[in-house]
């Protein structure tokens, strides 16, 4: 039995469909020297994140070893090793943002979709994020939703800007 076909008892998201793709594109990388960060960014396109488990899987698909694969995936911010939401919420916690009422939005998404900040709802529709500044200080308070930028945010508005996002 291929080391693929178990990998679905022990992680839904890594199915057979799934890890046929992943093999798939670890085989066009296979005799390319340095193909490990693309490989892994084409599984974190494919399955949403790089879990320990996929990671084990390409290191032992590629014959290397796991702490190789994760040490990149811890090493470089834009890999993630739980999954994301189908929508990424950032919240800007600037000064101009936080005068205006910021924290009152950030609580109410965190209320109405019982997540934390850096945390994904139960259902993957949204991501949240809470981050410095997002440099759109005129429009304060402002999030932004995959790349759409809201401003002028209330906890009352929240619901409704958010609702549009399936």
């Amino acid at each position: 039995m291929h080391y693929a076909e178990n990998l679905e008892a022990v992680n839904p998201d890594l199915n057979p469909e799934i890890m046929e793709r992943v093999d798939e594109m670890i085989h066009r990388y296979a005799d390319k020297p340095g193909s490990l960060i693309p490989i892994l960014e084409e599984c974190q396109e494919i399955v949403g994140y790089v879990p320990v488990e996929l990671q084990e899987y390409v290191a032992r698909e590629l014959n290397i070893p796991g702490s190789t694969v994760y040490g990149v995936v811890t090493f470089y911010s834009f890999f993630s090793m739980v999954p994301k939401g189908r929508h990424t919420i950032k919240v800007c916690m600037g000064t101009a943002c936080y005068v205006r009422g910021i924290g009152e939005v950030l609580n109410r998404i965190c209320s109405e979709f019982k997540m934390d900040v850096g945390g994904t709802t139960k259902d993957r529709r949204f991501s949240l994020e809470a981050v410095r500044c997002l440099g759109a200080c005129g429009l304060a308070p402002v999030i932004v939703v995959n790349d759409d930028i809201h401003g002028d945010v209330s906890a009352g508005k929240i619901m409704d800007i958010l609702g549009g996002y399936e």
